[in-house]
C-alpha cells in the first residue's frame, strides 16, 4: 500500500488532528508543508477549498484520491487504518464525539478572532466566546485524564491543538479562559504530555505562533507589552 501524503501547514491545527490520529495508530506518511500565503498551482489542483489539510490517499487502481476537510481525514484514517481505536464501538457515544469534534472547530473559529483582534474590544469579546465555549466543554468533562476517560479519542486529537495555543498565549497574557475549569486544566496537561501531541508540530511553531500574532498586529501584544 502507498504510503499517504498529508498536505499541511506548520501553524494549521487541523492539520496537526489528522498528524496525531496517524501517530496514535502508527501509520507512516509523508508531511508535506506548504505556504498558505503562495499557494502552489498543484495544491490548487487537488484541494478544492485551497485549505489543509488535504490526504493523499492511493487507491485500489492506483490512483491518488485527495480527500479535504480534517474531520473526514480523521474518520477515514480511523475507518481504515489498523492500531488504537479513536472511537467509541457505541454508536451514540460515537456521534456524541462527532458532535464534541465539530465544538472544537466552533473553538478555533473564535480562536482565530481572539489571536487577530487589533483593539481591544474585539479581543475581549472574543475572549468571553472562548471562555463561554471552555465552560461548555468542562462541563461535559468526567475524571479523565481524556475526553472519554482513559482512552485516547479523536475528540482529544481535536482538542489538543487548541490548547497548544495557550502555550504562548500564557506567556503574553492572562486571559483568564482556564480559571473555573479544574478538569479542562488536568485535560490539557494530559494532552501536552502526549507523545503524538507534543510531536503534531516542529520545534519552530512557538516563534512561527508568535510572528504570525506579530503580522497581524495582535492586541494580545500590546497586553504582554
Amino acid at each position: 500500500m502507498a504510503p499517504l501524503k498529508l498536505i499541511s501547514h506548520k501553524l494549521c491545527p487541523y492539520v496537526q488532528r489528522a498528524v496525531i490520529a496517524l501517530q496514535e495508530k502508527g501509520v507512516p506518511f509523508e508531511r508535506i508543508d506548504i505556504d498558505l500565503a503562495n499557494k502552489p498551482d498543484w495544491f490548487l489542483k487537488i484541494s478544492p477549498l485551497g485549505k489543509v489539510p488535504v490526504l493523499v490517499v492511493t487507491g485500489d487502481d492506483g490512483k491518488e484520491v485527495a480527500l479535504f476537510e480534517s474531520n473526514v481525514i480523521c474518520e477515514y484514517i480511523e475507518e481504515t487504518q489498523g492500531g488504537a481505536k479513536l472511537h467509541p464501538q457505541d454508536a451514540l457515544a460515537r456521534a456524541e464525539h462527532r458532535a464534541w469534534m465539530e465544538f472544537g472547530s466552533a473553538i478555533l473559529g473564535d480562536l482565530w478572532g481572539l489571536e487577530t483582534a487589533t483593539d481591544a474590544a474585539t479581543h475581549e469579546s472574543k475572549r468571553q466566546a472562548v471562555a463561554a465555549k471552555f465552560a461548555r466543554v468542562e462541563a461535559a468533562l468526567g475524571a479523565g485524564p481524556f475526553f472519554a476517560g482513559e482512552r485516547f479519542s479523536l475528540v482529544d486529537a481535536v482538542f489538543a491543538p487548541i490548547f497548544r495555543y495557550f502555550d504562548l498565549f500564557d506567556q503574553l497574557t492572562d486571559l483568564a479562559v482556564f480559571t473555573h475549569t479544574p478538569k479542562l486544566r488536568g485535560w490539557r496537561s494530559a494532552l501536552a504530555q502526549r507523545p503524538s501531541v507534543r510531536s503534531a508540530v516542529s520545534p519552530d511553531y512557538p516563534a512561527l505562533l508568535h510572528a504570525f500574532l506579530v503580522g497581524h498586529r495582535a492586541h494580545m501584544l500590546k497586553l504582554a507589552a
